[in-house]
């Protein structure tokens, strides 16, 4: 990697997208800690446990701790991602949306016109409910007398905080866009990475911090550290050796005869990746059992003591039933999103129409049967992958605490490994360092993947 990088280095159009997309990287940061104006948040931010699972942290976790703290870009390209799904699920039940998707560039592009509106839409849906939450936390600027404001000067505050928040979107979804034209890698996946890399100064105070510097019988458990270090390092390693592992359909073509040349006869394989749909389904998973805590900040205040209370508490992170709703969410994206990148009948007419088979299988319905079967394995076997990762932490949280509270009552060790984050990572780390060695091995360069 660092050859490769190295050897970009030295290629002037390489070097000018690298320094684009750290500019852009750099912009976002800055954006990120700018706070919104009327707005009052100290030092330790809006949430009290920066280690909990829950739903806020995992806001400030995808926003780089934007979010706790009610900068610019608090809302992040979260809405963004939200509203990619939508059109996504809507592109597969209405059919106007099937048709502009199958016109080609245009179509896309119109589409990519509609996905920014609702965009702009759910960031402004967003950012009220993140206003009326700091309001009732009293996170809001007062007057000169220490009251909060009233009248039209509440308005104008409302209304000040709330255009910040969405203009935020605003532009890091514009961000996003100009990494993707003019730098290097997916944008969203870069601004995602920018973010959560940001976070790991703090991951790291907090794991060796005092509340990790209990005693248990006499002794520090600083020993853990390492453990917990190792068990990263082998996490990150999981996740290399699924986004490589692969599944290769053997195809076998006739030979043919083309005026004086012959041509086929020879075999290939159509690859078949297990971890096909990368973080997506993490992602989608994520944000869809994200809305109804969004909707439970508009009426936190009124859900105390309710059944409503009990509702939203399935949704924090460390409850069971997230854990098995989120299992099934990242099972079931996996499956659709699978659906639309392979269409097993058009696999195999392409096959047919180039003179190839699959050895063993007859041409036709019998090879789209095949293939949508072994598409299906795929699917599960990496679904279940990634739903170990994802709920991995959350287990090994648990134990850990449950071991040592076993040694001694009311020891517990707070441990900050977050699956999803240690994918996006890994996942955004991978691709980007693959488009850069294509764009390498134009150049005659060796990449790190020889």
């Amino acid at each position: 990697m660092l050859k490769t990088l190295v050897n970009a280095w030295k290629v002037a159009d390489i070097r000018k997208k690298l320094l684009f997309t750290a500019l852009i990287v750099l912009i976002f940061r800055i954006g990120s800690a700018i706070p919104v104006p009327f707005t009052n948040i100290s030092d330790t931010g809006i949430i009290s446990d920066p280690d909990a699972g829950t739903f806020m942290n995992y806001l400030s976790m995808m926003t780089g701790e934007a979010f706790n703290y009610g900068t610019i870009f608090a809302m992040s390209i979260t809405p963004y991602i939200n509203s990619s799904i939508i059109m996504q699920l809507l592109a597969v039940a209405i059919p106007a949306l099937e048709k502009l998707q199958n016109e080609g560039p245009e179509g896309r592009k119109k589409i990519a016109t509609i996905t920014r509106y609702v965009t702009i839409a759910l960031g402004l849906l967003q950012s009220t409910a993140y206003y009326f939450y700091l309001r009732s936390g009293g996170y809001l600027s007062t007057n000169d007398s220490g009251a909060a404001y009233t009248g039209f000067w509440a308005f104008f505050q409302a209304v000040v905080i709330i255009l910040c928040f969405t203009a935020g979107t605003a532009i890091i979804m514009w961000l996003g866009e100009r990494i993707n034209e003019k730098g290097i890698g997916n944008g969203i996946s870069i601004i995602l990475f920018a973010g959560i890399v940001s976070r790991i100064p703090t991951l790291i105070t907090s794991l060796w911090g005092p509340q990790n510097g209990y005693i248990v019988r006499g002794t520090p458990y600083y020993f853990l550290v390492p453990f917990v270090t190792i068990v990263l390092i082998l996490m990150v390693a999981y996740i290399v050796w699924m986004d490589n592992a692969e599944r290769r359909i053997p195809v076998q073509y006739a030979k043919r005869v083309v005026g004086r040349k012959m041509y086929g006869g020879q075999s290939t394989h159509i690859p078949i990746k297990v971890n096909m749909s990368g973080v997506m389904p993490i992602i989608f998973a994520s944000s869809i059992l994200s809305l109804p805590p969004t909707i439970e900040m508009f009426i936190s205040s009124k859900t105390n003591g309710t059944g409503w209370e009990t509702f939203f508490g399935l949704f924090a992170n460390d409850h069971w039933a997230y854990a098995i709703m989120y299992f099934v969410l990242i099972i079931a994206f996996a499956y659709f999103y699978a659906t639309i990148q392979y269409n097993p009948v058009e696999m195999s007419k392409n096959i047919r129409e180039n003179g190839g088979s699959i050895p063993g299988i007859r041409p036709g319905e019998p090879t789209s049967n095949y293939i949508a079967k072994i598409l299906s394995r795929m699917t599960l076997l990496g679904a279940l992958m990634l739903s170990v990762i994802a709920l991995f932490p959350v287990l090994f949280t648990i134990i850990v605490n449950w071991g040592l509270g076993f040694w001694q009552e009311g020891a517990t060790m707070n441990v900050s490994l977050g699956g999803t984050s240690i994918i996006i990572v890994v996942g955004v780390a991978i691709e980007t360092f693959k488009q850069l060695e294509s764009q390498m091995m134009m150049r005659h360069y060796k990449g790190f993947l020889d």
